[in-house]
């Protein structure tokens, strides 16, 4: 094995190349890398972590890089510019890390992937070190959406976008927040286990971990842990779910007995949750639209003891999927923009565009309608995103409000009393990683009458 094979820099930045080429999730090409074996003790720790801060902080550092670089950045050639991202994030925002070590180290990297780069990207490095705090930033009172973003690494268009929903100080408390690594939050499964039971084994392994705020089955883990290692997974005592995707499932509140839908369901982590909630016993059908993503719910539902779950192939943007009144409760966590998880998912902030929030909210808008129909009489639809975008929330459930009069819109402060600080006055689920410390969610709940 030769030694840049094992070096952590290298391995983020082909990972960060490949993304900027092919796209693709981080967090599934971070897990390829890291099942090679070739990265050990603390570097299997700097890499990811590498990938992800320049994901999540980019914005920033390109800012950072105009001032530094005589050059636009996109006339250099992609593998320069990955390397001055790294190099800079190390120097920005890690301080464990030597100023020298990481200069020195992405020459050294410059060296093996663009020998003819080593100088510019020595150059433009100690650049930074002697005029950091020089740097300028956009002026927050003539242009608040191009400060912000350029200040906490979002698009400009977002922020804007946060900036028509939330006060400033809320834009910016969002835009910075969704720039941080985000918590990890299980959900107990308490088919087998308690939350206090789990709590108790996870102290006494030595793993710290507290109760969530809202979810009575969350737990948040501090720390960073490879979750197969964790006491408890592979007995099926927990699976990891963000404290506002667990909300979703509470929300519509499934019975023991009942027959039940999740569309669009994989990889699974609401579905379970259905069927914990319903005891193990009725009828629980989770579709996709993917057939191969449906063997990842299957798994997730025998490792943690599930049998009254049966999975589909099911594409929801048809018309008459199941015959009319089937179920009694349907779920429909809609494919989405993502923009409440871009702290997870950091890569996706930089291709979205707002054309593609429109794109959604349209199909968003059919799906729910073909939902709708399978619900019975009495029975009840939660429409649910993971996006902080009111096209595809709000508007999306005021459009099929007023094409759907047989449906009214339930006020969950008056269902869920001790969670209405996550409601909105109109009654519907509005989760804030910058308020909550969870994931951006929506959600809805219809009533068909």
């Amino acid at each position: 094995m030769a030694p840049s094979t094992a070096n952590p820099r290298q391995a983020a930045c082909r990972v960060l190349l490949r993304i900027a080429k092919e796209g693709g999730f981080a967090d599934r090409l971070i897990d390829h890398e890291l099942e090679k074996g070739h990265l050990t003790g603390p570097d299997r720790g700097l890499f990811p972590e590498l990938v992800f801060g320049v994901l999540r902080r980019r914005g920033s550092l390109d800012h950072i890089l105009a001032q530094l670089v005589e050059k636009p950045l996109d006339t250099l050639q992609p593998q320069v510019v990955a390397i001055l991202r790294l190099g800079l994030y190390q120097l920005a925002y890690l301080d464990r890390i030597p100023e020298s070590a990481a200069v020195n180290e992405s020459v050294n990297l410059a060296r093996e992937m663009v020998p003819r780069a080593g100088g510019l990207i020595n150059a433009v490095l100690r650049t930074y070190l002697r005029r950091k705090d020089g740097l300028t930033f956009p002026d927050p009172a003539a242009n608040p959406a191009a400060a912000l973003a350029a200040r906490h690494s979002q698009p400009e268009w977002l922020v804007a976008q946060w900036l028509g929903q939330l006060d400033r100080p809320g834009a910016e408390a969002l835009a910075e927040a969704s720039s941080r690594q985000p918590p990890l939050t299980l959900r107990t499964n308490t088919l087998r286990t308690t939350r206090d039971e789990l709590l108790r084994l996870f102290t006494e392994d030595g793993v710290s971990a507290v109760r969530c705020a809202h979810s009575p089955h969350g737990i948040q883990v501090e720390g960073r842990h490879q979750i197969p290692t964790l006491p408890g997974y592979r007995e099926g005592l927990f699976c990891v779910q963000d404290e506002a995707s667990q909300m979703v499932a509470l929300l519509l509140a499934p019975q023991p007995g009942e027959r039940v839908l999740d569309c669009c369901a994989a990889p699974g982590g609401k579905a379970t949750h259905l069927a914990q909630l319903m005891a193990n016993r009725g009828e629980l059908l989770a579709t996709d639209i993917s057939r191969a993503k449906l063997p990842v719910i299957r798994e997730a539902a025998q490792r943690l003891g599930i049998d009254c779950l049966a999975v589909a192939t099911v594409d929801l943007h048809r018309p008459e999927t199941f015959p009319a009144g089937t179920f009694d409760r349907v779920l429909l966590d809609a494919p989405c923009s993502g923009l409440g998880v871009i702290r997870r998912n950091p890569e996706a902030k930089w291709r979205l565009t707002p054309d593609d929030i429109l794109r959604l909210a349209a199909a968003q808008k059919a799906m729910c309608a073909n939902a709708a129909t399978m619900v019975k009489s009495g029975g009840i639809l939660v429409y649910s995103t993971c996006s902080t975008s009111r096209e595809e929330n709000e508007q999306v459930v005021q459009d099929f409000l007023s094409r759907h009069p047989d449906y009214v819109l339930e006020d969950l402060n008056g269902l869920f009393p001790d969670n209405r600080e996550l409601f909105t006055a109109e009654g519907m689920f509005r989760a804030w990683p910058h308020r909550h410390n969870m994931d951006g969610f929506f959600a809805a709940r219809l009533r068909k009458l």
